[in-house]
């Protein structure tokens, strides 16, 4: 009888052997950009509830200095715990990177756990990139693996995550491939998020980033130590796989790996809310601008979107935090009729108080549209249909929201973005961001990486 192939087996032989000098340069430049547009997510969260409370808690329990930079307060912990507040801070404000056909955050998650053990561990920024690509890679793969039904519950980022960060930081330990199984197998029986933090507004999204990246990173030294973990978790009879989905295809782990670069295929958010909006949101800001609309002309708007997006934001009626907010479509759809945009400054000045933007709010209804949810999750198509007050029907379509990779944001662009979440928490100064900026860019050459600053 023929043995079940050994997916995991697979995946953790590609990631562990894994070199900077295999990378093609697009990959490298992308990681780049993928890096800094991170480390400005993180840096905008300074101040905000509850990035103080993470901070807190590490400056409680861990140590009082260590080899690893927490962004948003410049201070020095261990490599967990600052891979801990880094990964919180850079989930708060939703402008962090996302992966469509996995429904994956990897920047969130990888970042913080390869730039902790990076400084932890003396690497260069060449070793950081390819820590992090591998990361990237297999946190893509397994959020494909474990398909549409996981998402339906489990909060990818915080279940995938915590694999994605364990493979970052073996790959930065030069784990071998029967060390990387371990770590992923320690990471896997670990990894836990669930969506209904959402009916409450509550702040377990970023319990969930913080405890993926910080776990990933302690089960990855673990393993270089010795410790065991499970060899098929991802596949196995009572793995991830058999616990959190139901439409699961392995095929997807070991999917053209050194072949298909599935890094750049992640998408960069230009609206400062869950990405589920964002292509009804393009499409309507698209249609107003043609049609010459202004919210007045408005009576009504119907998103027609894929099931992920009812899943995920269908809980919220009238949100009651700012975050909250981010994830309601009548808020994020007022914010691009009333303000033309919905960024950090709308959503802090006017997603919760702004009269207009409660009255286009209740304009707004989500529709289940078939052609919309049979691209998702690899396309994320945008289709608004909108009602005027003058009795017209019109409708808006866009098929590559701003930042895919089809529509994609320029390394300008990503510079402006990186100025702007500096600026909106004073946590850099222009100085300070620009010097950010340029240090980035020259990543792939930094023989040190003890500060970012």
């Amino acid at each position: 009888m023929t043995a079940p192939r050994a997916y995991t087996q697979e995946l953790a032989e590609f990631v562990a052997g894994l070199r900077y000098d295999q990378l093609p340069p697009a990959v490298v430049a992308r990681t780049e950009e993928l890096f800094l547009d991170w480390a400005a997510s993180a840096l905008a969260a300074k101040g905000l509830h509850p990035i103080p409370q993470f901070e807190g808690f590490a400056r409680a329990m861990g140590p009082a200095g260590g080899a690893a930079e927490i962004l948003v307060s410049r201070a020095r912990s261990s490599a967990f715990f600052a891979a801990w507040v880094n990964a919180a801070s850079s989930h708060l404000v939703e402008q962090d990177d996302l992966h469509n056909s996995s429904v994956l955050h990897p920047a969130t998650v990888v970042f913080p756990a390869a730039l902790a053990a990076a400084q932890d561990l003396g690497k260069s920024g060449a070793e950081l990139i390819a820590a992090s690509v591998a990361g990237y890679e297999a946190g893509i793969r397994i959020g494909e693996f474990l398909g549409r039904s996981h998402y339906r519950i489990f909060h990818t980022t915080a279940t995938v995550g915590t694999l994605a960060a364990a493979v970052a930081v073996g790959r930065l330990l030069d784990l071998t491939p029967a060390q990387m199984v371990n770590a992923l197998g320690s990471a896997g029986t670990q990894a836990a998020g669930l969506w209904e933090f959402l009916r409450d507004a509550a702040d377990s999204k970023q319990l969930h980033t913080a405890h993926a990246a910080a776990n990933g990173l302690a089960v990855a030294y673990l393993a270089k130590s010795g410790v065991t973990g499970a060899r098929r978790i991802l596949e196995g009879a009572q793995g991830l796989a058999a616990g959190m989905s139901s439409d699961a295809d392995p095929a997807r782990l070991v999917d053209r790996l050194g072949s298909r670069w599935a890094l750049l295929e992640t998408s960069f958010k230009f609206h400062s809310s869950c990405r589920h909006t964002h292509p009804a949101a393009d499409a309507l800001l698209d249609l107003m601008q043609r049609e010459g609309l202004a919210a007045s002309d408005i009576a009504a708007v119907t998103a027609r979107v894929h099931q992920g997006a009812i899943d995920v934001l269908g809980a919220v009626d009238v949100p009651v935090t700012v975050h909250q907010a981010k994830f309601s479509m009548g808020t994020v759809l007022g914010l691009i009729a009333v303000h033309g945009k919905a960024g950090l400054e709308e959503f802090r000045d006017h997603a919760l108080t702004d009269p207009r933007v409660a009255e286009f709010r209740a304009k707004v209804r989500m529709a289940l549209d078939p052609e919309v949810d049979g691209a998702y999750p690899r396309r994320w198509l945008g289709r608004v249909e909108v009602t005027t007050v003058d009795g017209r029907t019109l409708r808006g379509a866009l098929d590559e929201p701003k930042g895919d990779p089809g529509n994609p944001l320029s390394r300008a662009e990503l510079e402006d973005k990186a100025r702007r979440l500096a600026r909106f928490s004073g946590a850099a100064s222009e100085v300070e961001a620009n010097a950010l900026i340029a240090r980035v860019w020259g990543l792939h050459d930094a023989s040190s990486l003890a500060s970012l600053f």
